[in-house]
Order: C-alpha cells, then structure tokens, then sequence
C-alpha cells in the first residue's frame, strides 16, 4: 500500500471549521492562551435571523468566509427584500472545502452531517469539479448547476515571517517553489543564507484531500517542478524528475492539518513568547490570511478582531513566480431532493446581494479581493501584501488530474511516526449515549477505522494508560511497539478491540511519558507525535501542569515532537487538553459528542 486511499478520507472527514460559537477544536485564537476553535460537524458560525414566515436557506461555506458570510446574511434580513412576495433567511454553516466535497459525494447525512445544504460554497472551483466526477464515478444523481458564479476571492501565497523573506530578497526579488527546494536542500538549511540560527527550512502545509490550500500549494508546487507554464497533464504527475521534486518539498512540512489556522494560531502563540522565526519558515496560505494574521486575528473571525495586539515578527505574502491559483469561492446553488424552487430562488437572490458593490465591500474591507480579483482598502494599504503580486494565474487542473494530485500526495507526503496514547479509565466504560455502546467501545472502533487513513510506511505504536495497571505506580501500557503498519496492523486492530476500562486518569504523567519516549527516539525523517486521547480529569498525585507545559514546550522547539489531544465526552478537561497541545505547537480536538469520535479521530490522523 504505497499512500492512502480515498475511502478512509471520506468516511473520516471531518466537516469544517467553527468560527464563533458552538463545539470546538482549538486551532486558533479565542483564548488567552492563543488557540482557537472549530468543530467536527458543520455549525451555524453564528446566532442566524430565523422570521416567522420566512423560508429557510442552508448555506454551507468555507471556513474563511462562512462568519463574514453569515455577517451579510443577517444585512439581507434587516433589507427587506422578497421574491415574488416571499421573504428569505440565510443560515449559514462552516464547513471545510473537502469535507463538504466528500459528504456530497457520498449523499448527505442529516444525522452525520448536519443539515443539508441548498447553497454549497466551497473555497475553490477545484472541489466543484472533483464533486462532478465523483458523482459520476459512484452513479449518483447530478445536483450541481451547469455553471456556478464567484463570489470573492483570494490567492494563495506562501506567508513567510519578515526577516526570513528578506534574506531571500523580498520584496523586490521574485521568489517561488524553486526557491523553497533550494533551501530545502541546502545544506545546513538557513546557514546557507547566512542564518544558521533559524536551522532547517520548515513548511506548513495542509492536507490536500480536505483543505483548499494543501491542494492548490501541490498543484502550484507540481506546476513549478514541471518547468513550464501550461496546464498540469497526466503524464507530468508520472514523470519521475516531478514526483521527485514535489517530495523533497513534501520533506520540509512539519505536519499536515485540516486548516492553517492550527499553523498561524501556533505561528502567533511562538510569537507572543519571542520564538516566531524558530517556528516555521513558511506557510501555505491565502493572501487573506496574512492580512488577518497581522491583525492579530489568525481566525479572520470579524467577532475577535481586536481581542489579540498584532503580532511583533509580521508575515509577508510572497507570490510564487511560477503561478498560483486564486480560491474563488463557486457559490453552488445545488439541485438537491431536499431542495425545492422556492429555497433556490430565495439561494440566487442572495447571490445577487453578495455580488452588489455594498456587500463586495464588506469582503474586501475583510481583506479579500472581490470575485474578479480586484483588491480593495486593506490590500492596497499594506507593506506586507502586494496588489498585483500574482504575476501568473494558474488555471485549476482537469477533474482527471485533480485526482491524480490527490493520489500522487498520498504516495509522496511525508510519512509519520505516531504514538496513540488512549485513556482506559473506568469512566471510559461508561454509556456512551444513543449507540448502547460505551465511550471505549466507540473509541476503538475510531482509532482502528482512522487507521485506515495511513499507509503501510507509516510507523505507529499504542500505549494505555489508567492508575494502578500492575502496581499502584503503573500507570501506563506499552501494548503495540512502534512499527510501520505494514508490519503492526493487525496486532493494532486486536489490541484495540480487547481494550477494557478500569481505574483513575493519570493524564499529566501519562502524557509526560509518552512525550519523553518519543523525543527519545526522533526521526528527523517523519513527522513524529503522540496524538491523547482522555475523557476526563487529570486524578493522579502528577498535578504540576506548568511543568509538563513548559517540558512540551520545549521538546517541540527542540525535537518538533508534538502532542495532538482529543477531548472526549462531556467531562473531558478541554481546557487543559488546549494547553497541553498549544505548548507543543499542535491542536486540541472537541469529540464532547462521544458519536462524532470517528470523525475526531479521522481528523487528527490528518495531520500525518
């Protein structure tokens, strides 16, 4: 098994990002120590105007619009306006690009997914086109319009901190993917610029079977390996000499991710304690996000603008010089069975509002390009993003080859070393709610199907841990030495199935080991974390939190291993979980709703 395969992402996708209020995964900035929050299910992103006597429209739209979009929704009810005498509400959902993609494509479940969508709006056209064939390939109905309008849009950049763009020659020099390879490989990394102190060439970079911006920073990245300007084929995603040089890029990526706002709220946080240029060299963004960032509001979240002071080490926008790709944000009016021509001329009289001058506005007032990517005030105002810095528009690939990128990243992303340390405390047995099966046994069944998501090159191992094991100082199980899948697979999935609770939560010393074990044991190579999982309370005699923070914190800087926790169940300490993973420069994730653990699990194990 050379990468993953599709079907594991789509059954453990994990739908999209929760901007405001209601179950989150800490990725960002809505705390005072410097994470924010998202969701395992799409959300309202705020509270919606919902009249009496007005028809409701669900809109489903990318993260780094779905607040500001539901901003203008809450316009459109206070304008009045009608269509043929009938009134609309907009309600407006988050939801990541290529979750949306995959729960499209596999016909949408209310109970799962939340409510269905009349309005699709994903970040690009990119995933738009993968829907179309996707539909076809499984022999489902086509609900997707013939043609779709943009809404607003952004382009993607590689963010880089100031100082480390300088040495490269920003902003007058034109610096791309060939650039980063360079230092990439270099020997001695940043020495080679003559700054040794900022060591290795570092990439954040997210998943492209989920995020806009991990797809289209492969497609820009493949497009400069090729050498040429034209449009990606085929035949260059089998040409040894790309493949190559798309890997060695992939080298550079700390971890993968459903969002860069795990990287910009870390970047911010390695900031605020004078560590952003040990941190990350650069990131794959859109223009948007440097903009937001430099605001002090990673999240673009109009509702915290102002909460965070901006930050003292800015990032700046630099535009690859072999092209790059605009997110252009399709505003998909779907021709569902649950839709009806009433909710879809409510959807295109929305549409119409969004693509006036007053609302084109407000977008780009919120830092992004209107949807013929004209920049407005804030772009044209800042030293840190340039106006006409896309010098060459990419075009998105073909549906064949969009697949093609998906695969040939399977094949080619760096490959992890993971410890998956599970709490099998007694609560753990405890029902689990509507399924009759217990939160353990629920979690089981996540962790052996996110398994599925990683390749048999991967290297994973499995501790448990709970007080009182053999002796009353035990507190945690080697089960399953680390090994690569290949080899440890099937002991993985019957170890797990045998797991049974029994007593306390030793959850800082149980962390503090693992954290220890693995730094003890780095591979330079692959991406290497511990990802916790824990339903409770820490309940051992370790009680000195500011310590296992402050160990993690420096562990991360110095070995890069870090610690994805999830927060399991109702009494799971999320607070905690939110510090225990900050400090390591990895994010904490909401599984509150024991039913949404596989979704959880699924999206943690997207960081590998």
């Amino acid at each position: 098994m050379a990468g993953r395969s599709k079907a594991p992402y789509i059954a453990a996708a994990v739908a999209g990002v929760l901007l405001i209020v209601g179950i989150k995964i800490f990725t960002g900035t809505t705390s005072s120590s410097g994470t924010a929050a998202s969701t395992t299910g799409a959300a309202s992103t705020t509270a919606p105007v919902v009249r009496e006597g007005c028809t409701t429209v669900n809109v489903s739209a990318s993260s780094e619009k779905a607040a500001l979009m539901a901003t203008i929704a809450k316009s459109y009810a206070a304008s009045g306006r009608t269509v043929a005498g009938a009134c609309y509400d907009i309600v407006v959902t988050s939801l990541a690009s290529g979750t949306g993609e995959a729960n499209l494509a596999a016909g949408w479940n209310e109970s799962v997914d939340g409510p269905a969508p009349d309005v699709w709006t994903p970040a690009a056209s990119s995933w738009v086109t993968l829907l179309r064939s996707d539909l076809v390939a499984k022999d489902k109905t086509n609900i997707l319009p013939d043609q779709s309008k943009s809404i607003v849009s952004t382009p993607l950049v590689l963010a880089m901190p100031q100082p480390m763009a300088q040495a490269l020659g920003w902003p007058k020099a034109r610096i791309g993917w060939s650039d980063i390879l360079g230092l990439v490989q270099a020997k001695g990394g940043w020495a080679s610029k003559g700054h040794k102190e900022w060591g290795a060439f570092t990439l954040g970079k997210t998943n492209p079977t989920i995020s806009t911006s991990g797809l289209n920073a492969t497609v820009g990245a493949l497009v400069a390996a090729t050498g040429k300007s034209s449009d990606l084929t085929q035949a260059d995603l089998k040409n040894p000499k790309v493949r190559s040089y798309v890997q060695a890029v992939e080298h550079s990526v700390v971890h993968y991710g459903d969002t860069t706002l795990t990287y910009l709220s870390n970047l911010q946080r390695a900031d605020d304690s004078g560590g952003a240029l040990n941190y990350l060299s650069a990131v794959a963004v859109e223009e948007k996000s440097v903009l937001d960032y430099n605001a002090g509001n990673p999240s673009g979240d109009p509702a915290t603008l102002g909460r965070h002071a901006p930050p003292k080490v800015p990032l700046v926008a630099v535009y690859p010089k072999e092209g790059t790709l605009y997110s252009d944000s399709p505003y998909v009016v779907l021709k569902a069975s649950w839709s009806t021509p009433a909710k879809q001329a409510g959807a295109n009289d929305f549409l119409a509002y969004l693509l006036a001058p007053e609302q084109q506005k407000v977008f780009t007032d919120a830092n992004f390009r209107t949807f013929d990517h004209q920049a407005g005030a804030p772009i044209k105002a800042s030293s840190s993003v340039i106006a006409d810095g896309v010098k060459v528009t990419l075009n998105p690939p073909g549906s064949a080859v969009l697949a093609g990128v998906r695969s040939l990243w399977s094949d080619l992303r760096k490959r992890a070393r993971v410890l998956l340390l599970l709490d099998v405390s007694g609560s753990m047995g405890d029902d689990a709610g509507s399924s009759g099966l217990s939160k353990l046994d629920l979690a089981k069944r996540a962790a052996a199907s996110a398994l599925g998501q990683l390749s048999d090159t991967d290297e994973v191992g499995l501790w448990t841990f709970t007080t009182g094991l053999s002796t009353p100082s035990k507190i945690y199980s080697e089960d399953v030495p680390i090994a690569p899948l290949a080899k440890d697979r099937t002991q993985l999935t019957t170890t797990l199935s045998g797991l049974i609770p029994k007593n306390g939560t030793p959850l800082y010393a149980a962390t503090r080991q693992a954290s220890q074990y693995m730094n003890s044991s780095v591979d330079p190579d692959l991406i290497n974390a511990v990802v916790v999982l824990t339903d409770g309370k820490n309940e051992y005699t370790d009680d000195d939190l500011d310590s296992l923070v402050s160990d993690l914190s420096s562990s991360a800087a110095e070995n890069g291993v870090r610690v994805f926790s999830i927060a399991y169940g109702a009494d799971a300490d999320l607070d905690t979980l939110q510090k225990i993973s900050g400090a390591s420069r990895a994010a904490a994730y909401d599984a509150r709703k024991p039913e949404s653990i596989t979704k959880v699990f699924g999206d943690v194990l997207s960081n590998f």
